[in-house]
């Protein structure tokens, strides 16, 4: 039974959650509150989400996955997971993501069904348009304008979280398309669309590095007060950078996809308490 679950936990992504709770959290502190309660409930709401964004991203492409040598051992192209226990998983986090929205407030039941058809829908934009890089980003964008909701109960966003979340989306973006580069043949090949495939290597390298600097002038208005934090997150997205900056094999991806970025999420996370601390 445990292997299973950690077969289970391993299928979704789970350490990727990172990427999405802190900027729920951080959304909810822009809101201006947090409470254990409430820390729990989008702690649930978005584990559950992520969880069915991320069987049903596997689900929708294992047939494209069985093909590329480099995805072709995930858990569906393999057989280590049937296709009915992936169902499974992606029906108990949308039931969880749900019921957390429902426990939250009127407003986060209401507009709940948002989030999971932006998901749904993402996977298969890869096949008709490049712009999928950006969707992606707008899947995790919903994070802070989420914990906004949470707190507020209410879709009078503020222009301080409207931006923050306009940063998140350019963020996702930029660093989807570093993270596409590994593929960028195999695309071609099966005519899938992404910036590198389209449009070339060094191209996509370009785009990427800027929308990162977009993503860094969009956070100035939530963490100017916070300018060593600033300087630091300028320091990641260098480094990020940096570290694919001639070679993409996975290794080097894998540093600057997960390590790197989690590492910004937290820093971005700690600004905002950071700052908000300072208003109370």
């Amino acid at each position: 039974m445990i292997a299973r679950i950690k077969t289970y936990l391993e299928f979704v992504k789970i350490e990727h959650t990172l990427f999405a709770l802190p900027f729920a959290y951080s959304g909810a502190l822009v809101a201006g509150y947090l409470d254990l309660r409430l820390a729990f409930l989008i702690f649930t709401a978005f584990t559950g989400l992520r969880t069915f964004a991320m069987a049903f991203n596997r689900i929708i492409d294992r047939e494209i996955d069985a093909l590329n040598p480099r995805t072709a051992k995930r858990h569906l192209p393999s057989g280590k997971i049937k296709l009915k226990d992936a169902y499974l998983i992606a029906f108990v986090g949308f039931a969880v993501y749900e019921l957390s929205a429902f426990m939250i407030n009127k407003t986060a039941f209401l507009l709940s069904p948002i989030p999971p058809i932006v998901a749904y829908v993402y996977p298969y934009l890869k096949r008709f348009t490049c712009l999928s890089h950006y969707v992606l980003g707008l899947n995790l964008a919903l994070a802070p304008l989420g914990g906004w909701v949470a707190v507020r109960d209410s879709i009078d966003f503020s222009l301080e979280i409207l931006a923050f979340s306009i940063a998140v989306i350019f963020w996702v973006a930029g660093f989807d398309m570093i993270y596409a580069l590994q593929d960028i043949e195999f695309d071609r090949k099966l005519r899938l669309h992404s910036v590198g495939a389209h449009f070339g290597e060094r191209f996509a390298k370009i785009l990427s590095r800027t929308n990162h600097v977009a993503f860094f002038l969009f956070l100035l208005p939530v963490l100017k007060e916070a300018i060593l934090a600033l300087f630091s997150i300028a320091f990641l997205l260098f480094l990020e950078h940096y570290v694919v900056r001639e070679k993409y094999d996975e290794r080097r991806i894998q540093v600057a996809f997960f390590y790197i970025n989690a590492v910004i999420s937290a820093t971005v996370l700690a600004s905002v308490i950071f700052v908000f601390i300072q208003k109370l």
